[in-house]
């Protein structure tokens, strides 16, 4: 199939189904239709086109305003679990994946192994047709609410760090696992602490093949890059939680409704007659080029971006997503002037305007610090020389600071 006729295909679809009306139906019929992975497999809920083709219909969905379509490149879960899973996993968890059904989390970083993620020393130990798990992960949105997390634990500590990792699929609720929240400086408590104590996880739920957990979660950390690199903030909702907060991102369909920073500062510059001001105009404008390249550049990264592939260019995307928080949140503070300084109650403006640098930094660090953004462009995209690597070829266990880890 042409990208015309799926175009065609999917605007007729969406002429007979769209209601307007944003539903767990509605995604349901998306999916039965193929419409929300087009170029995935036809055994797997897609039609096998290319993922160009398939952008199409992400595109026809966003002009109508519809969830659920791009989740051939959006939706991080179903897609690390296609690429890496086993035809039963698969069959077990993608569709309720494609659905929103099932909570997901990241058991990644650990408390000395952020930046340095093949640093991990949360250890899985073989013990018949499953293993057992010990460690601490930190920073872990979305893991009170979590049915399953995407874990990376080191199964062999006598090869260098990153060739002696794996990857699973972790059920969470287990007696073995802890969640503690941790409250930011928003006020809110999106992250969480997790202790993880003889948990317990099938060897059938292995993604990809033992030892090889570092090169899946390069994919799945490019499609979670990707889909942070498009996101604009998420606003509280009114009861001042973050709203939908067990809800993973879905698809570009669901994105493309979310606010865009430059556009709302443009209305907030006319409330408070600051639209005439040549040096805020600059800044809006300057903004606004910022948001525009973006979406380029994720357009770009989407067409890089296959099935079980990782592409470096959804760094840019990240990393030009936090300077675009970061410039609109001061922005916006700005335009308030010394109302800016009012918090609580006394001005939701000013409030939301504290929220929203403050929360800038939520995208600073989650995905990869933007200093590790930086890294990878510079490498990957840039070409420029390596960092210094000392333990580059070093057995693990021989690590200074793995030899003194409990093992």
């Amino acid at each position: 199939m042409n990208e015309d006729a799926l175009r065609h295909e999917a605007a007729d679809w969406l002429a007979s189904n769209w209601s307007g009306e944003r539903s767990d139906a509605f995604i349901e019929k998306v999916v039965d239709a193929k419409l929300a992975a087009p170029s995935w497999p036809i055994e797997w809920f897609g039609r096998g086109v290319s993922s160009e083709c398939g952008q199409v219909v992400a595109q026809e969905f966003a002009k109508v305003g519809a969830p659920g379509a791009g989740q051939d490149i959006t939706n991080l879960w179903a897609n690390t679990v296609l690429a890496f899973g086993t035809d039963e996993l698969r069959a077990e968890h993608i569709r309720d994946l494609m659905l929103g059904r099932t909570n997901m989390c990241l058991l990644y970083s650990e408390p000395g192994a952020g930046s340095d993620l093949a640093g991990i020393q949360t250890r899985a130990e073989r013990d018949g047709d499953e293993w057992i798990v010990n460690g601490q992960k930190v920073w872990t949105s979305m893991g009170r609410n979590a049915d399953y997390a995407f874990l990376i634990a080191r199964t062999d500590w006598d090869v260098p760090k990153h060739r002696g990792i794996s990857f699973f699929f972790l059920p969470m609720k287990q007696p073995g696992v802890e969640v503690r929240a941790l409250r930011q400086a928003t006020g809110d408590s999106r992250f969480n602490e997790v202790f993880l104590t003889d948990a317990r996880v099938s060897n059938a739920n292995m993604l990809g093949d033992l030892g090889q957990g570092w090169s899946v979660l390069q994919t799945a950390l490019a499609y979670e890059r990707a889909v942070m690199g498009e996101s604009s903030r998420r606003r509280k909702a009114s009861d001042g939680t973050e709203a939908e907060e067990g809800k993973a991102v879905r698809s570009a369909g669901d994105e493309a409704n979310a606010p865009i920073p430059d556009l709302s500062l443009v209305e907030l510059a006319q409330t408070m007659g600051r639209n005439a001001d040549p040096v805020i105009r600059q800044q809006l404008m300057a903004l606004h080029s910022l948001v525009q390249v973006n979406q380029w550049n994720g357009q770009r990264a989407k067409a890089e971006l296959e099935q079980g592939t990782s592409s470096s260019i959804v760094s840019l995307g990240k990393l030009a997503m936090s300077r675009i928080l970061h410039t609109a949140g001061s922005l916006q503070a700005k335009l308030l002037g010394a109302e800016a300084m009012i918090g609580g109650n006394d001005s939701p403006r000013a409030a939301d305007a504290t929220y929203s640098m403050l929360n800038a930094f939520f995208t600073s660090i989650g995905g990869g610090t933007d200093q590790i953004q930086r890294n990878i462009i510079g490498e990957r995209v840039l070409g420029l020389p390596r960092e210094p690597e000392v333990d580059k070829g070093v057995p693990f266990s021989q690590v200074r600071k793995a030899s003194v880890a409990e093992r």
